[in-house]
């Protein structure tokens, strides 16, 4: 069965090539979640005024990944006690969500970020919510790692590799 989440990690670039080389991960978009302006540019997201989130779009297989596995890789690739800051890009449209569309996700995500305070000092301060709305990025956001392999990300290479190596496990 294929399932979706809706993940706010920062630049949507970096966590969008993260998540592919996830096994169990069908498919990825990138765009903007959560906001209070209709169908939304790069440009006019990037003011921070419109209220949204740079987000990937995740669907996933869950007989081969569960989301709480996608979960604690996701908060491996965030910082989550930085509000609206991951790397070196600053603004509310880098904040960190989970943005769910499933409300019986809710209890796996809550004790996905349970497990994460308990380790963390300082408050952990992603969003949890249901997902209000989606507007999929524009064309050239789209795969653009994979388009742009030298192009501009805060997320270590490393990470990648990880994410490549990672040994899914399902929610079962």
């Amino acid at each position: 069965m294929r399932k979706d989440i809706y993940l706010a990690g920062g630049c949507f670039w970096g966590a969008e090539h993260f998540f592919q080389q996830i096994d169990g991960v069908v498919l990825t978009e990138v765009g903007f979640a959560n906001g209070h302006t209709p169908d939304p540019t790069y440009k006019e997201v990037y003011t921070d005024t419109t209220g949204y989130a740079e987000t990937v779009h995740i669907q996933y297989d869950t007989e081969r990944v569960g989301l709480r596995f996608l979960l604690r890789m996701f908060f491996k690739a965030i910082d989550p006690t930085s509000l609206n800051k991951q790397g070196e890009d600053e603004g509310t449209r880098y904040r960190t969500g989970i943005y769910y569309t499933d409300s019986a996700d809710l209890p796996k995500i809550r004790s996905i970020f349970d497990e994460v305070q308990r380790q963390m000092k300082a408050p952990v301060v992603v969003e949890v919510e249901p997902l209000q709305n989606f507007y999929r990025a524009e064309d050239y956001h789209q795969d653009y790692l994979n388009k742009n392999p030298d192009g501009y990300c805060h997320l270590p290479f490393e990470l990648f590799q990880f994410a490549r190596n990672a040994k899914p496990e399902t929610d079962e």
